[in-house]
Parts: C-alpha cells; sequence; structure tokens
C-alpha cells in the first residue's frame, strides 16, 4: 500500500499530467492521424458523400478510363421504371402510366426525343406538345451532379442508367466520386514529388542554423560582458535587451517593418546621401534573411541572456577569485571557469531554440510571409499556408498535418541528438566528490 505521501505528490502531479495530455500528446497524436488522410475544404472533416461531376469524369478521363463508358455517365437516359410511372399516373391519369408501363416498362431509351416517340404512339397520349415533354421528363435518370449519401445508393443509380459495370470500374468510379476524406499515404509521397518541397527544407536549414548560432552565440555575448558590469548597470542592460522578448510579435515586427521601409529610417537616413529609397527588407533575398535572423536572433538571444546570466552568478565566487589571485585574465576566466559551467544552461537554450525554431513562423509571417517569392518560406510557415491559409482557397488539411509530423520526428531526432553531444548522462551524474 503508498504512503499517503506518495498519493499526495501523484494528486500534486495531476494536473500536469492532464495539461501535458491535452495540450500536447492529443495534438501531437491527432496531427499523426489527419496526416495520412486527404482531408481539406473539399473533402470536410465529418465525412462526405457520392457525387459524379465534370471535373470527376474528366479526372477519370486523364487516368485512361474508357471513354465511351464516360459518354455514357454523362449522357442523360429516359428508363421507364416505378417512380416515373407513379409520378405520371399522379400528374396525367393512371390510364397514360398504366399502357406505357405495359408496353415499355424497364426499357432504357438513350434520348427523350426516343422515348417522345414511343410515348406518341399510345392510345392514351398526351394531346400537345409541352405535355408529350413533361411526360418524358418523369423518366429522366442521371447521375451527374448528383448527391448520393452511401456506395449502394450509388451503385444503384449507376445500374438504372442500364450500365453493367465490372466490379474493379465500379471500384474507380466510386472512388472518385467521393467527395470526403480517406485514408492515404500520398501526402508523403507528394511531399517527396514537389520540387517546392526540397527549396522550403533548405530554407528551414538556413533559418534553423543562422538563428540558433546568433541566439547562443549573442546570448553568451550578453551574459559575460553584463556579468563583469557594476550591479545597476548590468540590469540596465539586461532590461533592455529583454525588450524583443516580452513585446507583443506584431508591435515587435511593425518597428522592423517601419525601419526597413522604402519610408523608413534607414531609406530616410541614406537618403541624406543620396542612395534610392527602397524597401530594405523585401528588395532582395539576403536582405529578406538578414532581417528575419535578426528579428528572430533578438528575440532568442534575450532569453539566452537572461539563463546564462543566472548560471553564471551561480558559479562560486571564490573560483574566480582565486582565479585572479593566480593571475588569470577575464578571457581565461570565460574560457577555463565561466564556459565549462554552462554546458547544462547551452545544452536547454541549444535545445529548446532549435525545437522553437523548427516549429516557430509568427515573425516570418508578419514580416515577409515567406517572400519575396517564397525565399523565406519555411517548414513551419509552409504547414500553416497548407493547411489554414492556403492561396488557392481549398485548405489542404492532410498535407498541412503531414508538414507538421514531420517537423515533430525532426525534433524527436535533434532533441536525442544534442543528449548525446553533450553527453547527458554525464550531466546528471552524481558528482565526483559524492561518489
Amino acid at each position: 500500500m503508498k504512503k499517503p505521501s506518495h498519493l499526495l505528490g501523484l494528486g500534486f502531479m495531476l494536473p500536469a499530467l492532464i495539461v501535458v495530455v491535452l495540450f500536447f500528446l492529443l495534438p501531437v497524436f491527432m496531427t499523426a492521424g489527419i496526416a495520412f488522410t486527404n482531408m481539406s475544404t473539399d473533402t470536410g472533416i465529418t465525412g462526405g458523400a457520392y457525387e459524379l461531376t465534370p471535373n470527376t469524369i474528366h479526372n477519370l478521363r486523364t487516368q485512361g478510363v474508357d471513354n465511351n463508358l464516360l459518354a455514357q455517365l454523362e449522357t442523360d437516359v429516359y428508363r421507364i421504371d416505378e417512380p416515373g410511372l407513379a409520378a405520371l399516373a399522379t400528374d396525367m391519369g393512371d390510364k397514360l402510366a398504366k399502357e406505357l408501363g405495359d408496353t415499355h416498362g424497364g426499357v432504357t431509351f438513350q434520348s427523350r426525343r426516343e422515348l417522345e416517340r414511343a410515348i406518341k404512339k399510345l392510345k392514351n397520349k398526351p394531346r400537345s406538345t409541352r405535355k408529350l415533354k413533361k411526360a418524358a421528363a418523369f423518366f429522366k435518370r442521371s447521375i451527374l451532379n448528383q448527391r448520393f449519401e452511401t456506395e449502394s445508393e450509388f451503385v444503384s443509380a449507376t445500374r438504372n442508367l442500364g450500365l453493367d459495370l465490372a466490379p474493379e470500374h465500379q471500384e474507380v468510379l466510386s472512388k472518385a466520386s467521393y467527395t470526403g476524406w480517406t485514408w492515404t499515404t500520398e501526402n508523403f509521397s507528394l511531399m517527396t514529388k514537389l520540387p517546392s518541397t526540397l527549396r522550403i527544407a533548405g530554407n528551414t536549414v538556413i533559418y534553423v542554423f543562422f538563428t540558433l548560432t546568433f541566439n547562443v552565440s549573442f546570448g553568451l555575448f550578453l551574459a559575460i560582458t553584463t556579468f563583469y558590469l557594476p550591479g545597476k548597470a548590468a540590469a540596465t542592460f539586461r532590461t533592455i535587451w529583454f525588450l524583443p522578448r516580452i513585446l507583443p510579435p506584431v508591435i515587435y515586427v511593425l518597428m522592423w517593418k517601419w525601419l526597413t521601409w522604402d519610408t523608413g529610417f534607414i531609406s530616410t537616413f541614406f537618403g541624406q546621401f543620396g542612395v534610392p529609397a527602397k524597401n530594405w527588407m523585401l528588395d532582395t533575398n539576403f536582405h529578406a534573411w538578414v532581417v528575419i535572423i535578426l528579428i528572430n536572433g533578438f528575440v532568442g538571444a534575450s532569453m539566452g541572456m537572461i539563463l546564462f546570466s543566472s548560471a553564471i552568478r551561480a558559479i562560486p565566487a571564490p573560483m574566480l577569485y582565486a582565479s585572479e589571485v593566480d593571475g588569470a585574465t577575464r578571457w581565461q576566466q570565460v574560457r577555463y571557469i565561466i564556459l565549462p559551467q554552462l554546458r547544462w544552461p547551452i545544452l536547454f537554450i541549444t535545445s529548446y531554440q532549435t525545437l522553437s525554431l523548427l516549429t516557430s513562423f509568427e515573425y516570418i509571417f508578419l514580416a515577409t510571409d515567406g517572400g519575396p517569392g517564397k525565399a523565406t518560406e519555411v517548414w513551419a510557415l509552409s504547414a500553416f499556408h497548407q493547411a489554414l491559409a492556403n492561396y488557392g482557397g481549398n485548405l489542404q488539411y492532410g498535407y498541412g498535418a503531414a508538414l507538421a509530423l514531420v517537423l515533430v520526428i525532426i525534433g524527436i531526432i535533434a532533441s536525442v541528438g544534442y543528449l548525446r553531444v553533450f553527453n547527458f548522462k554525464e550531466l546528471v551524474a552524481r558528482p565526483r566528490i559524492e561518489q
């Protein structure tokens, strides 16, 4: 039997576990599930029906389906059946309906004119052309642009046209006509075939590598330099450099736009020297990348600065005093005392910032939206565009989820790699003095 203290501990952990399941594990599992579907705006998310449209027939024709079969599906036929006879009896009387049923019941006419000719030969035929056409209209049968809730209804409708389809043809036709989502692995196949995938992956590598390098190195630089400043001055500088982290992203990016617009500060300043005004953020791909890296870099560096500063202040002061007595310079203190004891903070910042940069896109979205010409379109932003802001209007939920799932897998691999590089087992081992 567990001790009450253990149960109390579980009770305190329960809210955290619920949060982890609801806001981390459940979204990941849902993303993984949707990634293996063709779910989109067209298919909806609750299921679909069966509907044969001209666009469906065009797609089937490009897939090599028999043209004669497709022509029959496109053509209206007139079939003498019970529903049509019942409607005819209600509108024009039982005599005409009975005579037509006895004479041509179950017969399929390939055109309205053929049926009208057959009706004209009846004893109880309609007396006017208008009524003749109206009588023929009761037997018009077509599955084009008709919605069927189940596959059995759709198959039955094709048979009512007089079509005796082979099972494999019926399966192809049903699959092409289904408007709902289905399970598939085509998202990942499409990902490997699209030329844009390689470009987006390359953009992501550039973005993560250079921004991460800036984040860690500049954060370390700020932490070390402010450590050697007087207390009040160090606190002032840390507060100033922390502003990018606490500012709302919209306001922060708007300040950068004001700085780089063709009417912004940079253009105004260089205009005094005869330099033509231009948008320094979007005029070239290189400028766009520089601005994107700086925008994200200052945000990440501010967080690194705070964590590294706290870690440096936790280093026992006698170690630094002893090094000064031994004649160590500031650089030697940094190299041999400070940096070796920052392995944990560096591991955390590197891992956290890598995962954050892989999955974040809000600053790129607000600054360039992937431009110019998708030069700064990274993987996470592409997933957002595909699933939630598609330029074509048809949101591809399944493909966007597949892109996101790839990021999850890459993030897990990167985390494991960082733990091995930084020798995680040694970091969590008991101090040697206690062994």
